[in-house]
């Protein structure tokens, strides 16, 4: 049986996976119309396959969040289903050259997210008023945090990642506070980016991946950690790999890994990751508009002091 890995579902690009104490995995990811969002559900991995789509959400014809609905991400918090979300009032650039995304929440009170009515909820505002995307949420020691990535207008690049706690799952209770910045070759290739933070809770430490560079071969996998006992808030208390723990493989034909999530298996402690790639990179005019960034899963694995190891997009190793 040859090790190489195949796509999970083809044309899904940032895909979020998430197993729920019921033993059913969500899916949810961008869509290659940006248009709406979409769940799935299934009993197993392989079953997210084919399972049927389920339109939770879609975007109006007009107004702040009528185009380019990226990167969605379904939560269960505080007893209720949100799904966090980034959206842009127009196609058109800023004077900057940037998107004009802003981030927002859509909740489902019902006990089955597939039911009940999904609530539009509004902005979740990060108090700097620029290109932000990419959000998800964690629970550490009974604190709600959010995470995504933002414009600095002080700051070369498109994006860096932040941190803040939360006083609602919609609303922040702080200031946010930068985590990391582009500042490695591997993260400034086409465009200096820090995106798609995802976060893994493990082996008395707190890991945050993410993915940088351009969204074409470029793109990449970095990681951060902290101690579980640090301050999660405190700068200082992570550190940053200086190489990217993912990164395209091209003797399998495998490219621009990233914009993960992780799950679990029946067993807790066998942790999966979820990531998109693309299998070439022949790209026709903007990268943005190929849909050809399909979702992969494969385990993670572990060294021997308990760190994260990614291997190869291509290969269960």
């Amino acid at each position: 049986m040859s090790d190489l890995i195949q796509p999970l579902i083809p044309q899904r690009a940032d895909p979020h996976i998430s197993r729920h104490g019921n033993g059913v995995y969500y899916f949810t990811a961008s869509v290659p119309q940006y248009d709406r969002i979409e769940l799935r559900r299934a009993t197993s991995i392989d079953g997210l396959t084919n399972a049927p789509a389920y339109v939770a959400w879609r975007k109006p014809d007009t107004g702040p969040w009528s185009e380019l609905i990226w990167a969605p991400e379904l939560h269960f918090n505080q007893g209720a289903w949100y799904v966090y979300f980034a959206a842009a009032h127009t196609r058109a650039l800023d004077a900057l050259g940037m998107f004009q995304h802003r981030m927002y929440a859509i909740r489902n009170v019902a006990a089955d997210p597939f039911t009940g009515e999904w609530e539009f909820l509004g902005q979740v505002d990060s108090g700097i008023d620029s290109f932000c995307l990419d959000a998800t949420t964690f629970t550490h020691r009974g604190q709600l945090y959010y995470l995504w990535a933002q414009k600095d207008r002080a700051i070369a690049g498109n994006s860096n990642l932040y941190i803040a706690p939360m006083s609602t799952p919609w609303q922040l209770a702080g200031a946010p506070v930068m985590l990391s910045k582009p500042e490695f070759d591997w993260e400034c290739r086409g465009f200096l980016v820090n995106e798609g933070p995802s976060v893994l809770q493990r082996h008395g430490k707190v890991f945050i991946s993410y993915s940088a560079s351009a969204t074409d071969e470029n793109y990449a996998m970095g990681l951060l950690w902290a101690d579980e006992n640090a301050d999660l808030l405190d700068p200082a208390s992570w550190h940053k790999s200086p190489e990217p723990v993912m990164r395209s493989a091209a003797e399998d034909s495998v490219f621009g890994p990233g914009h993960n999530s992780f799950t679990e298996t029946d067993n807790p402690d066998e942790v999966l990751l979820v990531y998109h790639a693309r299998t070439y990179t022949e790209i026709e005019g903007d990268p943005l508009w190929n849909p050809d960034r399909h979702t992969f899963v494969k385990p993670l694995r572990w060294s021997a002091d308990g760190m994260p190891l990614f291997g190869r997009p291509s290969r269960r190793d």
